[in-house]
């Protein structure tokens, strides 16, 4: 047994999809390699965004696609389901790359009415920012958001 594999499991106990609501999701890449260091496989962690089979679970309000791992603002349609569409978000990538990418389990947050969902989409393009990466988001090539 892997030593993510128990924590992977908890992270999906009470696990719940609701349509129409904004889910902040966060993958990682297996064992923290920076995968997406490399600007070409950063790009088709971009363009898998923009697959329809993707598309199909709901609208992605921002992403940012890290060396190691990417932040998804992910509203999800009426046929949504949060796990489906990690699922079907992280395959595309990994058969993209000819590879296995992402340790098991996702981190998810359910975002309430009342937060200012512009801030959060700030708050996921700006990490290149805060990791040091870059000086301003504008000089980062991998994220993107339908406000900015």
């Amino acid at each position: 047994m892997q030593p993510d594999q128990p924590h992977a499991r908890n992270l999906r106990q009470g696990r719940y999809s609701q349509s129409g609501q904004v889910y902040l999701l966060t993958l990682v890449t297996a064992g923290r390699e920076r995968v997406f260091q490399d600007f070409r496989a950063a790009r088709r962690a971009v363009r898998a965004f923009g697959e329809q089979a993707v598309r199909d679970y709901g609208t992605t309000l921002a992403f940012v696609v890290m060396p190691d791992h990417v932040h998804w603002l992910l509203e999800l349609g009426s046929e949504g389901d949060v796990s489906a569409a990690v699922r079907v978000y992280r395959a595309k990538v990994s058969l993209a790359l000819g590879r296995r990418v992402w340790q098991k389990g996702f981190y998810d947050r359910a975002l309430r009415r009342e937060e200012d969902l512009v801030a959060v989409a700030r708050y996921v393009v700006g990490n290149p920012v805060r990791a040091g990466i870059v000086d301003r988001v504008g000089d980062y090539p991998h994220w993107d958001a339908v406000w900015i």
